[in-house]
């Protein structure tokens, strides 16, 4: 047995089945993520199919994601040191109910490999290699048992510049939290409405019921500087999520669709927005927060 593999089966303890699934998970990754998105796919003919909403519940609770801001990813990719915070404290940035673990361990230790969503979807082949494992664990494994996904050792430094690179293509950043893997992030991954499963089951599931979601707000909205806007649209055009409207002349921004992602605050030439952290929406997935009030390892 692999020490991967063996690191994995101590991460679930008694829970085996979960570590059968975290192994089978990552060991045929394009498969499993290939039929979920056949599955998602279909929510778009079931809307109607109302006793589909406890079983989206069921399955959201188990596998989110959170959408980070560059500077909050900035912060996981300068981290040197192990953090691990359990506590239900978490669900105020995380609101679900069982994977929510923030756990970075060996911090420095990091492998970008490809993206099943994008392969599934047909994204460019420049785009496909780049879900990001961040610690020993999850990043060992993927090098000696996912060698099919192309799997390779990075440096932070390199997994900000991937970071860079994606979000000025309009991809926003995500850290994933999944029951089958620990239920806790180390999976951080640049994702786009078009090529990603889990922001298109958000979308889809929202017809079954608005209250279904496996996209977590990063916990920012976007204040607006109107005496330094020139209305160039730049902002509409970066926003995915259809946030910001221009209508005769006036912008419009509404705050409950906004992810928070902060694209439109790069792509402003004026500097005319800036994130806040909005009290309406989870807190932030920020490090140097967190720490304030949890104690580190």
């Amino acid at each position: 047995m692999k020490d991967s593999t063996k690191a994995m089966f101590r991460k679930h303890g008694w829970r085996v089945d979960r570590f059968i699934h975290n192994y089978y998970y990552f060991l045929f990754y394009y498969p499993y993520v290939k039929i979920s998105s056949i599955i998602v796919q279909s929510l778009k003919y079931l809307s109607w199919f109302k006793p589909l909403i406890p079983i989206g519940k069921m399955a959201f609770n188990r596998y989110h994601a959170k959408v980070l801001s560059r500077e909050d990813a900035l912060k996981i990719f300068t981290l040197n040191e192990d953090l691990r915070i359990i506590s239900d404290k978490n669900k105020k940035i995380i609101p679900f109910k069982y994977a929510t673990k923030i756990i970075f361990q060996e911090p420095e230790f990091i492998v970008v490999m490809d993206c099943p969503c994008k392969k599934s979807m047909h994204a460019p082949l420049d785009d496909i290699n780049s879900c990001i494992a961040v610690g020993r664990n999850i990043g060992s494994f993927w090098l000696e048992h996912c060698q099919k996904y192309n799997p390779r050792k990075i440096t932070q430094s390199e997994a900000l510049e991937i970071i860079d690179r994606f979000r000025k293509k309009d991809h926003i950043t995500q850290a994933f939290f999944k029951v089958a893997t620990g239920g806790s992030t180390g999976v951080i991954c640049n994702c786009h409405p078009d090529t990603c499963v889990s922001l298109q089951a958000t979308r889809l599931a929202g017809g079954l019921d608005k209250g279904l979601t496996m996209t977590v707000k990063s916990g920012y909205s976007v204040s607006h500087d109107s005496e330094r806007c020139i209305l160039c649209g730049h902002c509409e055009e970066k926003c995915l999520f259809g946030a910001v409207k221009f209508t005769d002349g006036k912008r419009k921004y509404i705050a409950d669709i906004c992810l928070g992602c902060g694209l439109c605050e790069e792509a402003c030439p004026e500097k005319a927005l800036t994130l806040y952290v909005d009290p309406d929406k989870p807190l932030p997935l920020d490090l140097e927060a967190l720490t304030r009030i949890h104690s580190r390892i």
